[in-house]
């Protein structure tokens, strides 16, 4: 008994041992004879008549020459019979030698639509008219470009297989010679192996193909190949150079764990479906130049060892690399991204020293999208040195722009979100978890409370499809006592109130044309404001009102800058009616409280005909006066300096806008002040609330120059 077992075990030691090379003994080598049986009894499949060469050893070398000639020649004939189509199944044979298709299927005229022979059916006859105008363009110029004038034009022949074509798991040694064909029924080619290279140039797919699991062992060329339906080349070993050169793939292709071994050309590609690069490793460069990419392209997962270069390529939609990984560079110059398209980086890893991104200055960190700030910090700040190495400060501005918008969400969700440490059932149900997950997420923070949105996922009764749909309206907050959570929300409250205001009146200090535009609308609103408390007094017993010439110029020029600083704000503001719209709340009803209540307690004081504002009459000139304060000095001897503004003057309205100038940007003609005698205190709050103002909007432009103008921003942060 113990003989038997060790002679058993010796046998299965020998049988694992084997290489796999052996199971080509499996296979019978095709003799004249045996072809020829199997021409004359093709077996049916899938509604057609297949030619059964599989597991076969076909010698097609020139030493063979004999045979291969009659190999080509009987199964050609065979397959331009007519009636029903024959298909070819040369699935896990091995073919030594080279292997031509030119020599198998049915030869038609590219461009000459009458010559189509009468054995392609109507249907057959309209897929190969859809493309000959483009093929015969094509041809003509090439031989325009290069034959001699003395040289007559041959015309192109198009081989033709109307049946099925199987070569799974076939090897072919030789060079594959697969040009110029069009394949109108389905080419399954799953596994096969082209150790010496293969060709492909100008092939037409009408039906899906598949290359799965492919081995392309040296060069490949689909230059200039339409894929009409699905192409599968996923898990594809491609250990030669990859041409795909102005191929069009007009519906989904998959490259799915794909490996490039050398350089892959995809320049020019036509790509109207979704283009999969999921989890390919690039171990060389990658070219995508002026391609086009109709639909999403997702490079989820995938590794690019050397450079990545789509210059001149065109988005249509988005560009998925989410954890991605560049380790040399990858680089947008020159692209052109639609209205909807951007570039989806969650994840993306720079795992190298010179890894870097490159595109257009102004326009390849508008396109850069991140959905949500939690895992993406250390991204976010990397995207930002890459852009400041390459001096693209607008670029890096609109990443940290990005990031502060994220951070903004993230501090809303945790004030208006939902705890799901705290949450009843019926507020779980409110905001989409059905009866029983909400149940099962009470039960789970009784265990242990939830630290992070991802433990949900953890829950079995809750899938990755409810995760996405509630992600945005749930929070996972570690349990307070009610007072510090209440300053908890506080705290939040605060900061998320902060950071909206900074995105909105400054893009978070990456605007200095959306700062300025507001600046100049909260002048012209002022100056108004001035104006009127000013000289709009009283109608009895003797009116004190402006003239209508001076009603005229002062509102006509307030427009303006009004309108001026309106087109910078609706041109640089991401929401610019949002944007007005906190503006509104900050400037508008404090003002007009005030003056509302400056008019119904009436103004009887001494010297009520002369202005509440006096100017410094001693010098005038531009000045900038950050340290000013809008009231007059109590020095009797400065005081006398200061003369009250004449209203008989028909140009006295621009000392409105002089003051207002003044009093928030600390910028004016002359130093014009309020006078200290005799003032209305609701004048002086006024006049105070826009100084204030004026402060942190000064120190908000001054913080956003920092951050826009090239070299004081480079002195900053590489000090």
């Amino acid at each position: 008994m113990r003989a038997f077992f060790t002679v058993l075990f010796a046998i299965l030691i020998w049988v694992w041992a084997v290489p796999v090379e052996a199971a080509s003994l499996d296979r019978v080598p095709l003799t004249l004879e045996l072809l020829q049986e199997r021409l004359r009894s093709p077996i049916p499949s899938e509604g057609t008549r297949i030619v059964d060469l599989r597991r076969m050893s076909i010698d097609l070398r020139p030493e063979n020459a004999a045979f291969r000639d009659q190999f080509y020649s009987l199964v050609q004939a065979q397959l331009q019979k007519p009636g029903v189509p024959l298909g070819l199944d040369l699935s896990n044979s091995l073919i030594e030698g080279d292997f031509t298709t030119s020599k198998l299927g049915l030869r038609a005229p590219i461009y000459d639509g009458a010559a189509l022979s009468k054995l392609f059916t109507s249907a057959e006859q309209e897929q190969l008219k859809r493309d000959r105008r483009r093929l015969y363009r094509l041809s003509t110029l090439s031989q325009s470009l290069l034959i001699k004038p003395t040289e007559t034009i041959t015309p192109l022949q198009l081989t033709v297989f109307r049946a099925p074509i199987k070569l799974v798991q076939t090897r072919i040694t030789g060079f594959a010679d697969l040009t110029n064909t069009f394949f109108l029924n389905r080419f399954e080619a799953q596994g096969i192996q082209f150790p010496t290279g293969a060709d492909l140039s100008q092939s037409r797919f009408s039906l899906p193909m598949n290359f799965a699991s492919a081995n392309f062992g040296r060069e490949v060329q689909f230059r200039n190949t339409i894929f009409f339906a699905k192409a599968e080349f996923n898990q594809v070993q491609f250990r030669g150079d990859v041409n795909f050169q102005g191929a069009e793939f007009q519906n989904t292709a998959n490259f799915n764990q794909a490996v490039f071994y050398q350089p892959a050309n995809f320049t020019r590609v036509q790509w109207q479906g979704n283009a999969d690069f999921a989890q390919t490793r690039w171990r060389d460069q990658a070219n995508f130049s002026k391609a086009r990419f109709g639909r999403s392209l997702f490079l989820t997962d995938a590794t690019f060892e050397k450079s990545a270069v789509f210059r001149e390529a065109q988005f249509d939609s988005l560009a998925n690399l989410r954890g991605a990984t560049i380790l040399d560079r990858a680089d947008f110059s020159y692209c052109s991204f639609t209205k909807g398209a951007y570039l989806n980086v969650p994840g993306l890893r720079f795992d190298s020293d010179k890894a870097k991104i490159l595109g257009d200055p102004g326009q390849i960190g508008r396109v850069i999208s991140v959905p949500t700030l939690q895992g993406n910090e250390n991204l976010l700040r990397e995207l930002v040195r890459n852009f400041r190495r390459l001096e693209q400060i607008s670029d890096a501005n609109q990443v940290d722009y990005l990031t502060q918008t994220l951070r903004s969400r993230q501090l809303k969700r945790l004030l208006f979100g939902t705890d799901l440490n705290t949450a009843t059932v019926a507020k779980l149900n409110q905001i989409g978890f059905s009866e029983s997950q909400a149940n099962a997420i009470i039960q789970r923070r009784k265990d242990q409370p939830f630290r992070n949105l991802t433990e949900l996922l953890a829950v079995d009764q809750i899938g990755i499809a409810t995760y996405i749909n509630v992600r945005d309206r749930v929070i996972a907050a570690d349990p307070l006592p009610p007072a510090l959570n209440l300053w908890r929300k506080l705290s939040i409250a605060f900061r998320w109130i902060s950071s909206t205001l900074l995105l909105l009146l400054s893009r978070n200090g990456t605007s200095f044309w959306l700062i300025f535009g507001i600046g100049i609308v909260t002048v012209a609103y002022f100056s108004v404001l001035f104006w009127i408390v000013d000289r709009v007094r009283r109608r009895h017993p003797k009116p004190i009102l402006p003239t209508v010439s001076e009603i005229i110029s002062t509102i006509s020029f307030a427009i303006v800058l009004f309108l001026l600083g309106l087109t910078a704000v609706i041109q640089t503001a991401d929401r610019p009616l949002i944007t007005l719209l906190w503006w509104s709340i900050v400037a508008i009803p404090v003002p007009l409280i005030l003056i509302a209540l400056l008019y119904r307690q009436g103004r009887y004081h001494p010297m009520m005909e002369v202005s509440y504002f006096s100017e410094e009459g001693t010098l005038r000139q531009l000045r900038i006066l950050i340290g000013r304060l809008p009231t007059i000095p109590r020095y009797p001897l400065f005081r006398e300096r200061y003369l009250p503004i004449l209203w008989d003057r028909k140009w006295n309205w621009l000392n409105y806008f002089d003051f207002s100038f003044n009093n928030f940007l600390r910028f004016g003609f002359n130093d014009i002040r309020l006078r200290d005698e005799h003032l209305p205190g609701l004048i002086s709050v006024l006049v105070w609330y826009q100084w204030a103002l004026g402060t942190l909007y000064i120190a908000l432009l001054l913080w956003t120059l920092s951050r826009t103008i090239p070299g004081l921003n480079l002195l900053i942060y590489f000090k």
